[in-house]
């Protein structure tokens, strides 16, 4: 490499990693990724800790769909509070309330007393925390971080997140295997703590959120008149609601099958899970240096290729096939979530950004567990690859449709200051 062009890419480093120089988003920054370490090895080691008082895979599926179940029911009036309550509380309290779950199952396993009832319960916990903390986190960043940059911040935010998707599981397997389950899952409960922690001491320069309307319905009134206002938005979130169900039982409940059939076994199956993951920390990476303008495209386009892994083992692809899909997939999906996240940090009022964010969020998320449970029953009825074409088809209908509207082919990210965006955003 040329100095000149050397001098450039550290020139481009520099401005893509402008937003730590913040001490606000440096602490945020800190709290969220200590944070997904210890949720990276809580996974596994909860599996493990299943397995070990005899639950079983159904008592595995009773924990995951009751920690799902209380996000999607919280998930409004997690919003509501985030747009009510300074984010900073809100996310201090989650996080405290999350490592006083997890402490409470390290307790039950460690005196023999957990049974899958009562990791049941405390999944409800976290999942009612995780339901707070989300709209709060995601709010957070635009307050922190001045609107130019929120591309920039949400990047680093998502590449750190992605590294450590890559290691957490392994850490984790080893920790369990060493040392036991209970340990990690006490690791996880160190993190949240320390989270908690570290944003009592985050002062926002505004202090707390605007306060709308009273009452939980007038506020969740406001959020939805807030949301369908905005054509763009909720053309796109309707995209994914098509796409994420889609996507997940592809990925999730027929590529394991895919996979055991096709692939090898679990060998094959963990090096197209690892493709995915290379992607995901590419498309991060080039979301950091580089500012796309043409967001609607961008969006549609990387819908579009999360089909490629689906008729790649829809048509009977092998393991190098379906991982080089995998790895454009995971490449696209990180690059544009989180260009997108930027633009709707910039262009919804913060008043109301936490209620609008949940109702994104619940939209994409609700159909999940009726899908899964569909896509099970239909490809073993009408066959493993006929399922996957199927969901390729959804994929890619679902990309194109927003297309047919001149708001979404318009949507572009200008390079201005955020508060001017917020005037435009309808």
């Amino acid at each position: 490499m040329r100095r000149g062009e050397a001098s450039a890419l550290s020139a481009r480093v520099a401005a893509a990693c402008r937003p730590l120089r913040s001490p606000l988003f440096r602490r945020h920054f800190t709290a969220r990724v200590l944070s997904w370490t210890g949720t990276a090895l809580s996974p596994v080691a909860l599996a493990f800790a299943v397995l070990a008082i005899g639950g079983g895979p159904a008592g595995m599926g009773v924990i995951v769909a009751a920690e799902m179940g209380a996000v999607l029911v919280m998930l409004l009036v997690g919003g509501v509070v985030a747009d009510r309550v300074s984010r900073t509380r809100v996310l201090a309290a989650a996080n405290a309330v999350a490592g006083t779950g997890q402490s409470v199952a390290v307790f039950l396993l460690v005196t023999g007393w957990a049974q899958v009832w009562s990791l049941a319960v405390l999944a409800v916990v976290g999942g009612v925390a995780s339901a707070f903390s989300g709209p709060a986190s995601s709010g957070l960043v635009r307050e922190v971080v001045p609107g130019p940059d929120l591309q920039q911040a949400n990047a680093l935010l998502r590449l750190a997140q992605n590294v450590v998707k890559v290691g957490g599981p392994a850490v984790g397997g080893l920790v369990v295997a060493v040392a036991g389950a209970s340990w990690a899952i006490a690791w996880d409960a160190v993190t949240y703590f320390v989270a908690a922690f570290l944003y009592v001491g985050l002062r926002l320069p505004q202090g707390t959120v605007r306060l709308g309307p009273a009452g939980m319905a007038a506020q969740l009134a406001e959020g939805w008149r807030e949301f369908r206002a905005r054509s763009w938005l909720w053309l796109m979130v309707a995209q994914s609601m098509l796409m994420v169900p889609a996507w997940l039982v592809a990925y999730q409940v027929l590529g394991p099958v895919y996979g055991q059939r096709y692939l090898g076994g679990a060998a094959g199956w963990g090096l197209v899970m690892s493709a995915f993951t290379a992607g995901l920390l590419a498309g991060a990476w080039l979301a950091l240096l580089w500012r796309p303008r043409r967001v609607g495209w961008l969006v549609c386009g990387a819908v579009a290729a999360m089909a490629v892994p689906m008729v790649s083992m829809a048509a009977g692809g092998g393991v190098p096939g379906v991982a080089a899909a995998m790895c454009l997939a995971g490449a696209g999906q990180s690059l544009a979530s989180t260009v997108w996240a930027g633009l709707v940090q910039a262009r919804v009022p913060n008043a109301v950004y936490g209620r609008v964010n949940s109702i994104c969020t619940l939209a994409q998320l609700a159909p999940v567990p009726v899908v899964a449970l569909v896509a099970g029953h239909a490809a073993g009825a009408g066959g493993l690859r006929r399922a996957l074409a199927v969901c390729a088809a959804v994929t890619l209908l679902a990309a194109g449709l927003p297309l047919a509207r001149r708001r979404v082919r318009a949507l572009v990210l200008p390079r201005v200051q955020g508060r001017d965006l917020v005037r435009s955003g309808r």
